[in-house]
């Protein structure tokens, strides 16, 4: 994606089942746990570069001696950063104290990160600072071991204004209103309730108070606590929680918005955001990763029991095709496979392009993330030219000379390397003339390959705001001086904003948006804009379920390729060359992704009843010059 978008974050869970002495047998180290979360963290680096942390607890602990461990940073390389410290924090106590190389008990004892369970997360700050305090995972802190509450994942809740009112109508004084905050308080107050109904129940057992907590922790019922905090949540999610005697939990959301993962033997159980973390770490096969079911939860109880249980009724599957098409990495086999579908099947509207004029056409992708669907778009260029061989021999039979024949088969499909990244934009330049021209050479160009017969084809994952495309991507690519440049986007058109995890907040921000907004003043048909306005206002106070999606109307009168070509106006009205944007079609896009069929930011078809108030929202902000988020 030549945009540069902040979007999910991405969480890995690690529950070691053996003992710690069991894992410095067999692997050598005690520190196996850390190793693997480590790992795990690394692979899915993607997901997060904005924050990192991570959080371990060490089982059956003495009073008084430290069981939770936490760690979080917003350095560059966050998390380099992370264990970095821990490392040191380690080599320190071994230099200090030598008599722990062999001694696993006094490891775990005095050396903090040495535990059982662990939580990391990789964060992208969507909004809000990024500071240290913006960084999961989050603790809720209390003397009693089990009401300890971590909380860690990859979401973003679009009701969170109601999230934050129920609390105060809990009795609650919530010390911020960040969604992460109004979740795990949710949580954490029915945690508390259930502890408390526990402990009268101990009590009217006889049991003692000290003989009390390992009967709650016993009879803790971890999917009940989430059915009642859930109840209410709209958004999409995969949230992972540790309590602090050992408990552990992942849940996922009931459309499957946000990915989840797991794998389980009997040393371990791991569960990431993104399947290629944990056969990488772990290095198992494709079939033995399995996928965490919407409205579901995997909860790992202390004694090492594993447990999927339905905790909402899933909905209508809508997992998000983002993922597929560019945030998650593209070593999964499926996704893999999925994006070189993507370039094929977008494939006919290029060859209709360039009038299926394979010869004078050079084919290439910008940037690095889009190879795999060019290499779809090259099979697909390749059956044609194949087909193109057969027509001209079959055609030319009765004079076809054996000269003529290897002119035919030396015919190939043109494929250069044309865009290089070559600097990055440094902030500090504040005039917007300097900013401006430092942009229009973000990237460098292969010179000599083109020539200015050829039709030059460039494939992108997805096009949003359209800035880099117009201010760099497009400027660089003028320079070779093509007949045409045919841009390519894996995706369809994004005509509306996320409000799952991704950062696109404002529909003034999406350049399909700006498209047809510019349609609407060509055609004189302005008014529509303000009917869709007027009609926004009248929901705002609707039940959810009432609300639709009313900023579809904006779209209804023109054809896809007619938005396609007023894109093209917009964002390359400064370059001489020819300029034509093909978009993937949503049928295509399906065909592509069938298990992956969240498509709202191109059809408006939201997952949840929250996320047609949120784009209604937008479109209020936009009309009245509101430059804050829809949620």
């Amino acid at each position: 994606m030549s945009d540069e978008l902040k979007h999910e974050c991405g969480i890995a869970v690690l529950r070691l089942l053996k003992p710690l002495e069991f894992y410095k047998e067999k692997y050598g180290t005690a520190f196996y746990g850390l190793n693997k979360m480590y790992l795990m963290m690394e692979k899915q680096h993607n997901r997060g570069q904005d924050g990192a942390g991570l959080a371990s607890i060490k089982f059956n602990v003495s009073p008084g001696e430290r069981y939770i461990s936490r760690i979080r940073s917003v350095d560059a390389q966050p998390i380099q950063d992370i264990f970095s410290q821990i490392n040191a924090r380690i080599n320190k106590a071994f230099k200090d104290n030598p008599e722990y190389a062999d001694d696993v008990a006094a490891q775990k004892k005095n050396i903090p990160y040495i535990g059982e369970v662990f939580l990391g997360h990789v964060r992208y700050g969507t909004f809000g600072a990024n500071s240290i305090e913006n960084v999961h995972p989050f603790l809720r802190q209390n003397n009693w071991m089990h009401r300890n509450l971590i909380i860690a994942g990859n979401f973003n809740m679009t009701n969170n204004h109601e999230l934050f009112e129920n609390l105060i109508r809990l009795g609650m004084h919530p010390k911020d209103k960040a969604d992460t905050v109004t979740v795990m308080e949710r949580i954490g107050h029915f945690l508390d309730d259930a502890v408390n109904k526990l402990y009268k129940k101990a009590k009217n057992q006889g049991l003692s108070k000290q003989e009390a907590s390992p009967y709650i922790i016993e009879n803790l019922k971890i999917p009940k606590i989430l059915r009642k905090s859930a109840s209410n949540w709209d958004g999409g999610y995969a949230m992972a929680g540790l309590l602090g005697h050992g408990d552990a939990f992942v849940l996922r959301d009931p459309s499957g918005i946000r990915p989840v993962y797991y794998y389980s033997d009997d040393e371990i159980v791991a569960v990431a955001s993104e399947r290629p973390a944990i056969q990488t770490t772990f290095n198992i096969p494709f079939e033995k990763v399995k996928e965490l079911e919407p409205g579901h939860a995997l909860v790992i109880q202390k004694n090492g029991t594993l447990k999927n249980a339905e905790i909402l009724s899933p909905l209508e599957r809508r997992s998000c095709s983002f993922e597929r098409i560019y945030f998650s990495r593209g070593n999964d086999a499926e996704i893999y496979e999925e994006r070189k579908m993507l370039g094929k099947l977008v494939m006919p509207k290029v060859l209709k392009a360039i009038n299926y004029d394979t010869e004078n056409s050079v084919f290439s992708y910008i940037p690095n993330t889009a190879e795999t669907s060019f290499y779809g778009m090259l099979d697909a260029a390749q059956d044609e030219l194949n087909k193109q061989k057969n027509e001209a021999i079959i055609r030319e039979r009765k004079t076809l000379t054996l000269e003529r024949l290897h002119e035919i088969q030396a015919h190939k499909i043109r494929t250069e390397k044309i865009a290089v990244k070559d600097v990055k934009l440094r902030t500090f330049i504040a005039d917007d003339n300097s900013r401006d021209d430092l942009v229009a050479h973000v990237y460098d160009v292969t010179y000599g390959i083109v020539k200015p017969s050829d039709s030059l084809v460039i494939i992108d994952d997805s096009i949003v705001r359209g800035t880099t495309l117009q201010k760099s991507i497009l400027t660089m690519l003028d320079r070779l001086h093509p007949k045409q440049v045919i841009v390519v986007s894996s995706a369809p058109q994004i005509r509306y904003p996320d409000c799952y995890g991704i950062d696109m907040a404002r529909l003034e921000d999406l350049i399909a948006f700006q498209a047809a907004l510019s349609l609407h003043k060509k055609h004189n048909t302005e008014h529509v804009i303000q009917e869709i306005y007027e009609k926004c206002l009248e929901q705002v106070n609707k039940d959810d379920l009432k609300v639709i999606n009313h900023v579809k109307k904006l779209y209804e009168p023109f054809t896809d390729e007619e938005i396609s070509d007023e894109i093209a106006q917009l964002v390359g009205e400064n370059i001489k060359s020819d300029l034509k944007i093909i978009f993937q079609s949503v049928e295509d896009l399906h065909k592509a992704c069938p298990k992956n069929l969240g498509d709202w930011y191109f059809t408006g078809n939201y997952p949840t009843a929250g996320g047609n108030r949120v784009v209604n929202r937008a479109y209020i902000n936009f009309y009245e010059g509101i430059n804050e988020r829809a949620y």
